[in-house]
């Protein structure tokens, strides 16, 4: 089973934590009228945040780099948003790095604003112990095995630790992108937003995890085309989960009387100009993952 995320204001998961970092910060008085919110992001949390202040009447500045689309930089923009892109990585720690790196200088040098954090902030796993976790475990009594994408892991946290409480049997799939460093794995450029990070997350805490998959980003775009063949437009980090967990399930059959869920962050109109644009593959992947998909569907 899929729990698809996509279908809130915002368009992805994200909400749920751009909701419940804002809504803490004003608890806590860090964030008063005339405030400026900051944030990294890859595109969905960005998108979220865009939401968030504007309903509430704050600035947001979204620092991104240039795997972030063109449909969730627009998106931002609409929302009032300013959308700062950062196009040189930094030595070490990648273009995720450079932008942490820039978001840090920027609320050093101006009275007001604040980062929210999503890396470190414990109100973005806490978002999905007393949300997504609940919500999975309510439709889903009988679960044996929960997909979760790993990027900020703040939803793979708050979901493995409230089912370590609720439910230990389940089985905690953590799904990460090759070239993602969280698991440890060396780093490597991918160029599609959203799952894995260059910079392992403070947020994470490998203990809770019972199993990890790696998934190639060509797999993604695989598996991303053949839903969008059967009705289903989802997001890049959708098809990397859905991908393996598709692989992890052909190795490990669920029990009788079990149900596996995998978390789908976001849909798939963001990716029309990457995932789905057929010279964007082509160029970066070559023209076999194309070919791949059409075989597979003849099959």
């Amino acid at each position: 089973m899929l729990k698809c995320e996509g279908f809130n204001f915002a368009g992805s998961i994200k909400l749920k934590a751009a909701h419940a970092m804002v809504s803490a910060a004003e608890r806590s008085g860090q964030l008063r009228p005339g405030s400026t919110l900051v944030e990294s992001s890859s595109g969905n949390l960005g998108v979220a945040l865009s939401l968030v202040a504007a309903s509430r009447g704050y600035r947001f500045i979204c620092v991104t780099d240039s795997r972030c689309t063109l449909g969730a930089r627009q998106l931002m923009e609409v929302f009032g948003s300013e959308v700062h892109v950062i196009t040189k990585p930094d030595p070490v720690d990648g273009l995720l790095g450079a932008r942490i790196k820039y978001v840090r200088d920027l609320c050093a040098d101006n009275e007001g604003f604040l980062w929210l954090n999503q890396y470190a902030n414990p109100n973005n796993w806490q978002a999905h112990y007393q949300l997504t976790g609940p919500e999975i475990l309510k439709a889903f009594p009988d679960l044996g095995t929960l997909f979760v994408g790993a990027g900020t892991t703040g939803t793979l946290m708050g979901c493995a630790r409230y089912l370590r409480e609720q439910k230990p049997s389940v089985r905690i799939v953590a799904v990460d992108a090759v070239g993602s460093v969280t698991f440890g794995g060396p780093p490597e450029p991918r160029h599609i937003p959203g799952l894995g990070t260059g910079v392992r997350p403070a947020l994470f805490d490998e203990s809770v995890v019972d199993d990890v998959v790696m998934v190639a980003e060509p797999d993604t775009i695989r598996a991303c085309r053949r839903l969008a063949r059967h009705g289903f437009l989802f997001g890049g980090s959708t098809g990397t989960v859905v991908s393996g967990a598709a692989a992890f399930l052909a190795e490990h059959p669920l029990a009788d009387g079990e149900s596996a869920v995998a978390i789908a962050p976001d849909l798939g109109d963001r990716y029309l100009d990457t995932v789905y644009q057929d010279a964007w593959v082509t160029d970066l992947y070559g023209p076999d993952v194309l070919q791949d998909t059409v075989r597979a569907e003849a099959r």
